[in-house]
């Protein structure tokens, strides 16, 4: 066999455990570690139902999402699931949008991975730091998807034991465990400092649209199980577990940050929940353990978006949806072409932000902002039709959506809301506007390639 294998077939590579610790690391993230304290400071401890509706949203549509990738585990999952349920113009449109949010989640992971380096060793410029952490990442992906399996399962260990650590610190100092140090809890986060919501609802909204980017990720252990010996099994193991990995790592975390930490604190925003957390319980070296574990989560992050973009790519190349090179494996079953492709693009995404307008930078991000809210939409769209697909085959999935179709419908109805609320929204507006413009320009595209590709076909068949 060459190095590349035109069959395009990808490597069985990932074990039971790779499998259970990628599905934790996909929303530990800088969301979670920086953003977090952005989310708080603008809806207070309000922002606990925000963390909770987003929370579910993303359980209910892991069910959906389940229930399809059991019957057919697939490395395109939704964007195959949404190709054969709505038509292969809904396939081409989500499977490149998700490609396109990944590819922008390497620049910022490595715009935060400079940062930090940047910090301890000032005489070398930030971006030469994200780049070479752009290198090192990349070179994990190209050799064999067990390698990367391997580096991710460490990286997911090391934020899985922070997350836990700083839990039983904050449950300790709120029970009083700890000497000299008392933080008020339940009482101070219902009565002081304006109340519970003391920004009202509108902030609780907005504060859920930041969170929501945060979350995204969690469905690409439907794309790695597909890489797995045992997909089908993988699949729903993941999918049952992520109602408490959802509550653990977020509910829980931020709990503890907002029962420590006043949610009006001027530097919650600035120097993140967690690091001033730690600040408040007088933890020695607050910062630098917190950067420690910011580095890993972003390196984490970066080499998951290296790996879901790559396979997202290699799917859409694989359908006929993107360049047919796109579809080539290696000998050892990495879709080579495709990591590079999209590490390429990603790489020079981060350039610009440091050496153009910040305008353009800003623009590229705000063109993501409401992918994940599509991404579910489509998701819920799609179990709905193929539910009925099935059923009118007398078939009956082994892996279901709970109280179908009425959840399903419950899950459409509030992310088309979440959608209009964001519309009418200022400061998320652009983000709606330019996702749906840049959704409906890839759907146009869609449509004429798509019909493109069926003409033949008929032509072949009348033949």
């Amino acid at each position: 066999m060459g190095l590349m294998d035109s069959s395009g077939q990808l490597a069985q590579g990932f074990k039971p455990r790779h499998v259970t610790m990628l599905s934790i690391a996909g929303i530990i993230g800088a969301g979670l570690f920086v953003g977090s304290g952005h989310a708080i400071a603008a809806a207070g401890p309000a922002v606990m139902l925000a963390y909770l509706f987003s929370g579910l949203l993303v359980v209910l549509v892991m069910r959906m999402l389940g229930e399809m990738a059991v019957a057919n585990p697939d490395t395109g999952s939704f964007s195959t699931y949404a190709d054969q349920a709505i038509g292969p113009w809904a396939g081409f449109t989500i499977g490149w949008l998700y490609w396109w949010f990944w590819v922008l989640v390497i620049p910022i992971e490595a715009l935060a991975a400079g940062h930090v380096l940047h910090q301890w060793f000032p005489q070398v410029d930030a971006w030469l730091f994200a780049l070479a952490s752009i290198i090192a990442l990349v070179i994990t992906n190209l050799f064999s998807v067990a390698k990367y399996g391997e580096f991710e399962f460490w990286f997911a260990m090391a934020k899985v034991v922070a997350i836990i650590g700083f839990i039983a610190l904050g449950f300790a100092i709120l029970m009083g465990w700890v000497p000299e140090r008392q933080a008020s809890g339940l009482s101070r986060l219902m009565a002081e400092h304006g109340g519970f919501a003391p920004n009202g609802l509108s902030a609780v909204v907005g504060a859920f649209i930041t969170i929501m980017f945060s979350f995204i990720g969690t469905e690409a252990v439907t794309i790695a199980a597909a890489e797995s010996s045992d997909p089908a099994r993988n699949i729903a193991k993941a999918t049952r577990s992520v109602i408490w990995r959802i509550g653990v790592f977020y509910v829980l975390s931020i709990f503890v940050v907002i029962s420590v930490v006043p949610w009006n604190d001027p530097l919650l925003a600035s120097v993140g929940s967690y690091q001033r957390a730690l600040e408040l319980m007088n933890i020695p070296h607050a910062k630098f353990m917190v950067d420690v574990v910011v580095l890993i989560a972003v390196a984490s992050c970066m080499n998951s978006s290296i790996y879901i973009a790559s396979r997202m790519l290699f799917s859409l190349g694989r359908r006929g949806d993107a360049p047919q090179r796109l579809k080539a494996t290696s000998a050892a079953g990495v879709p080579r072409a495709a990591v590079l492709a999209s590490t390429v693009l990603g790489a020079g995404v981060t350039l610009l932000s440091y050496f153009m307008p910040a305008g353009l930078f800003e623009f590229l991000l705000a063109s993501s902002g409401a992918i994940a809210l599509l991404v579910y939409l489509v998701i819920a769209v799609s179990q709905l039709r193929m539910r009925g697909k099935l059923r009118r085959q007398n078939i009956e999935p082994t892996f279901r959506m709970w109280l179908f179709p009425w959840l399903t419908y419950l899950v459409i109805v509030f992310i088309v809301a979440a959608l209009s609320v964001m519309l009418v929204t200022p400061e998320h507006r652009s983000e709606v506007t330019t996702t749906i413009g840049l959704a409906l320009a890839i759907s146009f595209l869609g449509l004429v390639l798509t019909r493109q590709h069926a003409e033949p076909e008929k032509v072949v068949s009348a033949g």
